[in-house]
Protein backbone atom coordinates (compact mmCIF):
# COMPACT_ATOMS: atom_id res chain seq x y z
CA UNK A 1 0.00 0.00 0.00
CA UNK A 2 1.24 3.34 -0.51
CA UNK A 3 2.40 6.07 1.76
CA UNK A 4 0.88 9.07 2.72
CA UNK A 5 2.30 11.61 0.13
CA UNK A 6 3.58 13.86 3.00
CA UNK A 7 5.20 10.77 4.72
CA UNK A 8 8.39 11.55 6.39
CA UNK A 9 11.11 9.22 8.33
CA UNK A 10 10.67 10.09 12.10
CA UNK A 11 13.96 11.31 12.54
CA UNK A 12 12.83 13.89 10.28
CA UNK A 13 10.02 15.02 12.56
CA UNK A 14 11.01 18.52 13.60
CA UNK A 15 10.79 19.82 17.12
CA UNK A 16 8.63 22.52 18.66
CA UNK A 17 11.83 25.02 19.37
CA UNK A 18 11.93 24.73 15.15
CA UNK A 19 8.36 25.78 14.80
CA UNK A 20 8.83 29.66 14.57
CA UNK A 21 5.86 31.68 15.43
CA UNK A 22 5.02 35.14 14.01
CA UNK A 23 3.72 38.37 15.66
CA UNK A 24 0.09 38.72 13.53
CA UNK A 25 -2.46 41.00 13.64
CA UNK A 26 -6.04 41.71 12.99
CA UNK A 27 -6.02 42.44 9.47
CA UNK A 28 -4.36 38.89 9.14
CA UNK A 29 -7.33 37.32 10.91
CA UNK A 30 -9.84 38.88 7.73
CA UNK A 31 -7.42 38.03 5.41
CA UNK A 32 -7.71 33.90 6.58
CA UNK A 33 -11.57 34.15 7.16
CA UNK A 34 -11.42 35.49 3.67
CA UNK A 35 -9.25 32.69 1.92
CA UNK A 36 -11.76 30.29 4.14
CA UNK A 37 -14.47 31.64 2.20
CA UNK A 38 -12.75 31.13 -0.89
CA UNK A 39 -11.90 27.77 -0.08
CA UNK A 40 -15.49 26.91 0.77
CA UNK A 41 -16.98 28.34 -2.25
CA UNK A 42 -14.43 26.35 -4.49
CA UNK A 43 -15.55 23.48 -2.75
CA UNK A 44 -18.64 23.76 -0.75
CA UNK A 45 -19.92 20.34 -1.66
CA UNK A 46 -17.16 18.36 -0.21
CA UNK A 47 -17.39 20.78 3.05
CA UNK A 48 -20.49 20.62 3.34
CA UNK A 49 -20.39 16.78 3.56
CA UNK A 50 -17.99 16.45 5.92
CA UNK A 51 -20.00 18.86 8.15
CA UNK A 52 -23.15 17.24 7.76
CA UNK A 53 -23.09 15.71 11.56
CA UNK A 54 -23.30 19.17 13.10
CA UNK A 55 -26.92 20.12 11.66
CA UNK A 56 -28.10 16.75 11.83
CA UNK A 57 -27.15 16.60 15.45
CA UNK A 58 -28.21 19.91 15.77
CA UNK A 59 -31.63 18.53 15.06
CA UNK A 60 -31.23 15.62 16.88
CA UNK A 61 -30.92 17.81 20.09
CA UNK A 62 -33.82 20.12 18.97
CA UNK A 63 -35.84 16.89 18.74
CA UNK A 64 -34.75 16.05 22.56
CA UNK A 65 -35.57 19.30 23.52
CA UNK A 66 -39.08 18.95 22.40
CA UNK A 67 -39.06 16.40 25.55
CA UNK A 68 -37.22 19.08 27.77
CA UNK A 69 -34.80 16.29 28.95
CA UNK A 70 -31.71 18.21 28.22
CA UNK A 71 -33.46 21.42 27.60
CA UNK A 72 -30.56 23.23 30.10
CA UNK A 73 -28.21 21.53 28.23
CA UNK A 74 -29.11 22.67 25.09
CA UNK A 75 -26.83 26.03 25.16
CA UNK A 76 -23.95 24.41 26.38
CA UNK A 77 -24.26 21.79 23.67
CA UNK A 78 -24.05 24.19 21.44
CA UNK A 79 -21.09 26.30 22.99
CA UNK A 80 -19.46 23.06 22.80
CA UNK A 81 -18.60 22.47 19.40
CA UNK A 82 -16.11 25.47 19.94
CA UNK A 83 -13.90 23.07 22.01
CA UNK A 84 -14.28 19.92 19.21
CA UNK A 85 -14.59 22.12 16.36
CA UNK A 86 -10.31 21.86 15.78
CA UNK A 87 -10.20 17.84 15.51
CA UNK A 88 -13.69 17.66 13.37
CA UNK A 89 -12.29 19.59 10.83
CA UNK A 90 -9.29 17.32 9.96
CA UNK A 91 -10.54 16.92 6.70
CA UNK A 92 -11.16 20.63 5.85
CA UNK A 93 -7.33 21.34 6.59
CA UNK A 94 -6.15 18.92 4.16
CA UNK A 95 -8.63 20.68 0.79
CA UNK A 96 -7.02 23.38 1.86
CA UNK A 97 -3.29 22.59 1.80
CA UNK A 98 -3.93 20.44 -0.74
CA UNK A 99 -5.77 23.66 -2.68
CA UNK A 100 -3.20 25.69 -1.60
CA UNK A 101 -0.71 23.29 -3.48
CA UNK A 102 -2.45 24.27 -6.90
CA UNK A 103 -4.57 20.69 -6.66
CA UNK A 104 -8.10 20.29 -7.54
CA UNK A 105 -8.90 18.42 -4.10
CA UNK A 106 -11.57 15.75 -3.76
CA UNK A 107 -13.71 14.34 -0.66
CA UNK A 108 -11.27 11.71 -1.28
CA UNK A 109 -8.01 13.92 -0.47
CA UNK A 110 -9.98 14.86 2.70
CA UNK A 111 -10.56 10.91 3.72
CA UNK A 112 -6.64 10.31 3.17
CA UNK A 113 -5.65 12.39 6.04
CA UNK A 114 -7.06 8.81 8.10
CA UNK A 115 -3.81 7.87 6.79
CA UNK A 116 -1.54 10.89 8.31
CA UNK A 117 1.78 9.92 9.47
CA UNK A 118 0.64 11.99 12.89
CA UNK A 119 -2.81 10.57 12.75
CA UNK A 120 -2.04 8.44 16.11
CA UNK A 121 -1.33 12.02 17.65
CA UNK A 122 -4.06 13.92 15.96
CA UNK A 123 -6.57 11.05 17.42
CA UNK A 124 -4.83 11.86 21.11
CA UNK A 125 -5.31 15.63 20.86
CA UNK A 126 -8.73 14.78 19.72
CA UNK A 127 -9.71 12.69 22.28
CA UNK A 128 -8.36 14.82 24.84
CA UNK A 129 -10.79 17.87 23.18
CA UNK A 130 -13.26 15.06 23.49
CA UNK A 131 -12.63 14.41 26.98
CA UNK A 132 -12.93 18.30 27.81
CA UNK A 133 -16.30 18.51 25.82
CA UNK A 134 -17.54 16.13 28.53
CA UNK A 135 -16.51 17.71 31.25
CA UNK A 136 -17.66 21.10 30.11
CA UNK A 137 -21.26 19.44 29.68
CA UNK A 138 -21.26 17.78 33.02
CA UNK A 139 -20.02 20.92 34.50
CA UNK A 140 -22.74 23.12 32.96
CA UNK A 141 -25.10 20.31 34.34
CA UNK A 142 -23.79 20.74 37.99
CA UNK A 143 -24.18 24.76 37.75
CA UNK A 144 -27.68 24.55 36.59
CA UNK A 145 -28.61 21.75 39.40
CA UNK A 146 -26.65 24.21 42.02
CA UNK A 147 -28.77 26.68 41.10
CA UNK A 148 -32.58 25.30 40.18
CA UNK A 149 -32.61 22.10 41.19
CA UNK A 150 -33.68 18.83 39.71
CA UNK A 151 -37.08 20.13 38.72
CA UNK A 152 -37.14 19.79 35.35
CA UNK A 153 -38.89 22.90 33.23
CA UNK A 154 -42.72 22.77 32.50
CA UNK A 155 -42.35 23.86 29.14
CA UNK A 156 -39.66 25.91 26.48
CA UNK A 157 -41.19 28.99 27.98
CA UNK A 158 -41.49 28.37 31.38
CA UNK A 159 -37.33 27.06 31.26
CA UNK A 160 -36.81 30.87 29.37
CA UNK A 161 -38.79 32.60 31.54
CA UNK A 162 -36.73 30.84 34.62
CA UNK A 163 -33.44 31.78 32.28
CA UNK A 164 -34.19 35.35 31.87
CA UNK A 165 -36.62 37.08 34.68
CA UNK A 166 -35.61 35.83 38.07
CA UNK A 167 -32.06 36.25 40.03
CA UNK A 168 -31.28 32.79 39.77
CA UNK A 169 -31.51 32.59 36.10
CA UNK A 170 -29.23 35.65 36.08
CA UNK A 171 -26.66 33.67 38.12
CA UNK A 172 -26.86 30.97 36.02
CA UNK A 173 -26.21 33.22 33.22
CA UNK A 174 -23.50 35.20 34.46
CA UNK A 175 -21.53 31.75 36.06
CA UNK A 176 -22.43 29.40 33.31
CA UNK A 177 -20.74 31.73 31.05
CA UNK A 178 -17.49 32.35 33.11
CA UNK A 179 -17.09 28.87 33.69
CA UNK A 180 -17.50 28.65 29.74
CA UNK A 181 -14.90 31.08 29.17
CA UNK A 182 -12.54 29.31 31.10
CA UNK A 183 -13.24 25.99 29.09
CA UNK A 184 -12.89 27.72 25.73
CA UNK A 185 -9.79 29.76 26.84
CA UNK A 186 -7.88 26.72 27.64
CA UNK A 187 -9.36 24.85 24.72
CA UNK A 188 -7.80 27.58 22.22
CA UNK A 189 -4.36 28.17 23.82
CA UNK A 190 -4.01 23.85 23.30
CA UNK A 191 -5.51 23.54 19.76
CA UNK A 192 -5.77 27.10 17.99
CA UNK A 193 -3.23 25.78 15.31
CA UNK A 194 -2.30 22.32 17.02
CA UNK A 195 -3.85 20.18 14.59
CA UNK A 196 -3.15 22.13 10.87
CA UNK A 197 0.94 21.40 12.58
CA UNK A 198 0.57 17.96 13.14
CA UNK A 199 -0.97 17.92 9.64
CA UNK A 200 1.33 19.77 8.08
CA UNK A 201 5.00 19.43 9.69
CA UNK A 202 4.34 15.79 11.39
CA UNK A 203 4.52 17.55 14.84
CA UNK A 204 4.00 15.42 18.06
CA UNK A 205 0.79 16.06 20.14
CA UNK A 206 2.59 17.56 22.75
CA UNK A 207 4.92 19.36 20.24
CA UNK A 208 1.94 21.06 18.80
CA UNK A 209 0.12 22.12 21.84
CA UNK A 210 3.67 24.08 23.44
CA UNK A 211 3.63 25.78 20.06
CA UNK A 212 -0.46 26.67 19.86
CA UNK A 213 0.38 27.90 23.30
CA UNK A 214 3.29 30.00 22.18
CA UNK A 215 1.14 31.30 19.17
CA UNK A 216 -1.62 32.26 22.07
CA UNK A 217 1.21 34.21 24.61
CA UNK A 218 2.71 35.83 21.54
CA UNK A 219 -0.44 37.16 19.62
CA UNK A 220 -3.03 37.81 22.70
CA UNK A 221 -5.01 40.38 21.40
CA UNK A 222 -5.08 38.35 18.01
CA UNK A 223 -6.48 35.30 18.94
CA UNK A 224 -8.62 36.53 21.81
CA UNK A 225 -10.38 38.24 18.72
CA UNK A 226 -10.02 34.93 16.72
CA UNK A 227 -12.24 33.73 19.51
CA UNK A 228 -15.00 35.93 19.87
CA UNK A 229 -15.14 35.38 16.04
CA UNK A 230 -14.91 32.03 16.04
CA UNK A 231 -18.00 32.28 19.29
CA UNK A 232 -19.92 34.94 17.67
CA UNK A 233 -19.79 32.85 14.26
CA UNK A 234 -21.03 29.61 16.11
CA UNK A 235 -24.07 31.57 17.81
CA UNK A 236 -25.29 32.41 14.25
CA UNK A 237 -24.75 29.59 12.66
CA UNK A 238 -26.73 27.58 15.62
CA UNK A 239 -30.01 30.28 16.00
CA UNK A 240 -31.85 28.15 12.69
CA UNK A 241 -31.76 24.82 14.19
CA UNK A 242 -28.06 24.11 13.75
CA UNK A 243 -28.66 24.22 9.80
CA UNK A 244 -26.31 27.25 9.44
CA UNK A 245 -23.66 25.28 11.60
CA UNK A 246 -23.09 23.61 7.25
CA UNK A 247 -21.42 26.67 6.36
CA UNK A 248 -20.17 28.04 9.13
CA UNK A 249 -17.81 25.35 10.48
CA UNK A 250 -16.44 24.12 6.70
CA UNK A 251 -15.52 28.50 6.48
CA UNK A 252 -13.74 28.42 9.91
CA UNK A 253 -12.34 25.00 9.22
CA UNK A 254 -10.71 26.38 6.43
CA UNK A 255 -9.65 29.62 7.88
CA UNK A 256 -8.34 27.93 11.01
CA UNK A 257 -5.87 26.79 8.25
CA UNK A 258 -5.04 30.03 6.91
CA UNK A 259 -4.31 31.44 10.75
CA UNK A 260 -1.65 28.77 10.59
CA UNK A 261 -0.23 29.56 7.69
CA UNK A 262 0.10 33.49 9.29
CA UNK A 263 1.19 32.18 12.60
CA UNK A 264 3.77 29.40 12.29
CA UNK A 265 6.37 29.82 9.92
CA UNK A 266 7.16 27.06 6.83
CA UNK A 267 9.71 24.50 7.81
CA UNK A 268 13.14 25.18 5.70
CA UNK A 269 13.00 21.62 4.53
CA UNK A 270 9.53 20.60 3.66
CA UNK A 271 8.87 16.78 2.44
CA UNK A 272 8.81 16.69 -1.59
CA UNK A 273 5.15 15.69 -2.26
CA UNK A 274 4.13 12.82 -4.59
CA UNK A 275 2.46 13.44 -8.28
CA UNK A 276 -1.17 12.65 -7.83
CA UNK A 277 -1.78 9.40 -10.02
CA UNK A 278 -4.76 10.25 -13.03
CA UNK A 279 -7.73 9.25 -12.69
CA UNK A 280 -8.56 7.25 -15.74
CA UNK A 281 -11.57 5.76 -16.57
CA UNK A 282 -13.92 4.72 -13.78
CA UNK A 283 -16.80 1.51 -14.39
CA UNK A 284 -19.89 0.82 -12.75
CA UNK A 285 -18.56 -3.01 -12.23
CA UNK A 286 -15.65 -1.18 -10.01
CA UNK A 287 -18.83 0.04 -7.18
CA UNK A 288 -18.52 -0.02 -4.10
CA UNK A 289 -14.22 -0.36 -4.64
CA UNK A 290 -14.12 3.00 -5.85
CA UNK A 291 -15.50 4.52 -2.42
CA UNK A 292 -12.12 3.41 -0.54
CA UNK A 293 -8.86 4.17 -3.61
CA UNK A 294 -6.44 3.33 -1.51
CA UNK A 295 -7.80 0.08 -1.33
CA UNK A 296 -6.20 -0.32 -5.00
CA UNK A 297 -3.06 1.33 -4.53
CA UNK A 298 0.01 -0.54 -4.20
Amino acid sequence: MAMYSDDVAPSRVEGAAQFVVRKIGLRDLMIALRLGWDDFNAIPSHAILLCVIYPVLGLVLFRLVLGYSVLPLLFPLAAGFALIGPFAALGLYDLSRRRERGENPSVWDAIQVLRAPSLGAMLGLGTLLFAWFATWIATADAIYVAIFGYAPAASIPDFMKRVLTTPEGWSLIIVGCGVGFLFAVVALCVSVVSFPLMLDRHASAIDAIRTSVRAVMKNPVAMAAWGLIVAALLVIGSLPLFVGLAVVLPVLGHATWHLYRKVVEPGPNRPQERPRPPAGRRYAADFPAVLFPWSRER
